[in-house]
């Protein structure tokens, strides 16, 4: 039975759950963890603004390596705060420098590719480093250390190359940056993560706040789009129909999806249950954080120009992102339940047949079909599911 009694004690609620008679003490999200969270909702507003400012195939690509590197980053923090109180001592200074070392590496986001490859690389590292050894350091379990000097051997030297990456451009810097990704994406699933430990209730909360904040930066992005623009009638419709998209994202998230899937986590025992957590919200929730992102470019193109058609790359970010989002949802129902879930499949697929048209059609057009697209899906399972929503909800 795993359990995480011997962090620092913090304020903590109980959940029993019913195996084996055994009580898991599940801890809370810190104020600590919630200010960390906020250097990473610059970063994405950085990536955000780095695929608008050059709205082409390798602008598209750039934001997306880069975003792969930023979800990593966090992702491995939210690790170390799942077993370690991070919010104590000499952490909680080391947590704060590494917020400041990411501060750096957002900065330097619009050029990461560019004059700023060098400084980007270097204060990634210094965020990747800090984070080994301070889990290494704050954690008593002998499991945990083993586990954390086997995930040392990619994630560093993953993130190391993106240093050697500065001194190329072009297609080598690409592959350079593909490379380390791929060692710092695989180590966790060709080494494993047998000896971590997963505190459910917090895992999940973890990763539900994370989406919250990408879904935020959807927001934020209209209004950035409408920076300098008259708001006339177009402009309304079009910010209407962006929150619209955001707001059935959420729903189609944290209204059942959620609290299944943290019920199917609690249910897990040992290496079963860091092996889900990997899977499902280390990696599966990568596609969604990213399908949210590339929603936000798209509705920050089409709300600047609602009375022309958007460009290829806006409009493939626009649908293509709702798209990527749906299908790591099913990735992840898939993942956690092994059911297949056949209506968000087809509203995936109707979303990338979009895309065409929100090249034809002016731009508010185009963000309204996503928007009744979406809330269409929606609508339609809160109330096919109904009964079973309610049971879920209710047990949640």
């Amino acid at each position: 039975m795993e359990a995480t009694a011997s962090r620092s004690p913090r304020s903590v609620t109980e959940a029993t759950l019913d195996v084996d008679r055994h009580v898991e003490v599940e801890q809370r999200v810190t104020p600590l963890e919630l200010f960390f969270d906020l250097v990473f909702v610059f970063a994405f507003t950085q990536v955000t603004g780095l695929m608008s400012d050059n709205p082409t195939w390798e602008g598209l690509a750039q934001g997306l390596l880069v975003l792969a590197a930023v979800w990593f980053a966090w992702g491995a923090y939210s690790w170390l705060t799942n077993e370690v109180d991070a919010d104590e001592g000499g952490a909680r200074l080391v947590v704060l420098a590494a917020m400041g070392a990411m501060l750096i590496a957002a900065l330097a986001i619009p050029q990461a590719f560019g004059d700023e490859a060098l400084l980007f690389g270097c204060a990634y590292l210094i965020v990747r480093v800090l984070h080994i050894l301070l889990f290494a350091a704050a954690t008593a379990d002998v499991g945990v250390r083993a586990a954390v000097r086997t995930l040392a051997e990619t994630a560093i030297p993953g993130p190391a190359l993106l240093i050697l990456a500065a001194a190329f451009d072009g297609t080598a810097q690409a592959a350079i940056w593909c490379l380390a990704l791929a060692i710092d994406y695989g180590g966790p699933y060709v080494r494993g993560v047998e000896g971590f430990r997963v505190s459910p209730a917090h895992f999940a909360e973890r990763y539900g706040l994370i989406v919250i904040i990408a879904l935020g930066e959807s927001i934020v992005a209209i209004g950035i789009g409408a920076q300098g623009v008259s708001l006339g009638l177009g402009e309304v419709i079009a910010a209407l129909a962006g929150i619209g998209i955001a707001g059935a994202l959420w729903w189609a998230y944290f209204d059942v999806v959620a609290p299944v899937a943290v019920r199917r986590l609690g249910r897990a025992r040992g290496h079963a249950r860091a092996r889900l957590a990997r899977d499902s919200y280390s990696y599966l929730h990568m596609p969604m954080i990213a399908g949210v992102v590339l929603l936000a470019l798209g509705v920050k193109k089409a709300i600047a120009h609602v009375d022309e058609p958007l460009d290829t790359v806006p409009a493939v970010a626009l649908c293509g992102g709702v798209a990527l989002y749906l299908l790591a949802h099913i990735a992840f129902r898939l993942r956690n339940l092994h059911s297949l879930n056949r209506q968000r499949l087809v509203v995936a697929g109707l979303a990338l047949a979009l895309i065409p048209v929100g090249t034809s059609v002016d731009a508010v057009g185009a963000v309204s079909l996503v928007a009744v697209l979406l809330i269409a899906l929606v609508a339609y399972e809160a109330l096919h599911f109904r009964e079973a929503r309610a049971r879920v909800r209710a047990a949640a």
